[in-house]
């Protein structure tokens, strides 16, 4: 087939919409059998017009919807047969996307709500009731399950559920996780992570401790907005330190 695009070509055209996209993904969902390009007398895969608008579907439903690639695959096959599929459909009342498990549409709630950044969501606690099984964590994250496994067992998520599930603020942990490893970084090198956060913490404790041995809901709040205000401005303090010395890095002097 002389015609189509060579999977480099492919790459090209998605990585502007999916910037964490690889050759190596490519051939992954092609050996899951969920796309199928056409190989030319020497080998070669060939890619068709069809064959990138499927990958587009295949990766925007795991990006925007978390689904599952055993979903994505009914989606798929009801697309082949000539059905509308129905990944980016709602339902009647606004609720969870049509064809979207109950179960991965609770992981995509939990998931915003993990991500919020106001105080009084950032600090309450859990109450989603989401427990995903390794699996279910790396279909929701784009993570393989052996990184859930190594996040997992570098502590840096599983430790409020006694590492047997994974809930919504492991959602949050891993997602950024998964960025700092397709940027080269290992498991074990985000450990010192969570020494920087517990001198953190054990430094806040000192400020708020005063406000929560009140015992009463307006001192709470109070802490609670204090240790918000102390999150921001760390933050910040650290970005611009971080930033200090790395120029020194790249411009030496």
């Amino acid at each position: 087939m002389a015609a189509g695009f060579t999977i480099g070509e492919v790459l090209n055209q998605l990585k502007e919409d999916f910037e964490d996209i690889t050759i190596s993904k490519i051939r992954f969902l092609e050996s899951e059998g969920l796309v199928f390009p056409d190989r030319t007398d020497s080998g070669y895969r060939k890619f068709s017009d069809d064959d990138v608008n499927r990958l587009r579907f295949i990766l925007t439903a795991q990006r925007d919807h978390y689904l599952p690639l055993k979903v994505i695959r009914e989606q798929l096959e009801r697309l082949d047969a000539g059905e509308v599929p129905t990944t980016p459909a709602t339902d009647a009342e606004g609720g969870a996307p049509l064809g979207m498990p109950l179960r991965m549409s609770e992981v995509a709630q939990a998931l915003e709500a993990a991500m919020a950044t106001d105080s009084e969501r950032l600090l309450e606690p859990d109450s989603s009731g989401i427990a995903l099984s390794v699996d279910e964590l790396s279909d929701a994250t784009g993570l393989t399950a052996t990184e859930v496994r190594s996040l997992r067992e570098y502590g840096l998520i599983g430790a409020d559920t006694g590492a047997t599930s994974f809930g919504a603020a492991d959602l949050l942990v891993s997602r950024a996780a998964r960025e700092l490893l397709r940027m080269g970084l290992e498991p074990r090198h985000l450990r010192m992570y969570l020494q920087f956060v517990d001198r953190e913490v054990s430094l806040f404790e000192q400020v708020v401790t005063p406000l929560l041995r009140q015992r009463n809901p307006e001192a709470r709040l109070r802490a609670t907005e204090q240790l918000d205000q102390l999150t921001v401005l760390t933050g910040r303090l650290k970005r611009a330190l971080l930033a200090a010395a790395l120029r020194q890095t790249v411009h030496g002097g």
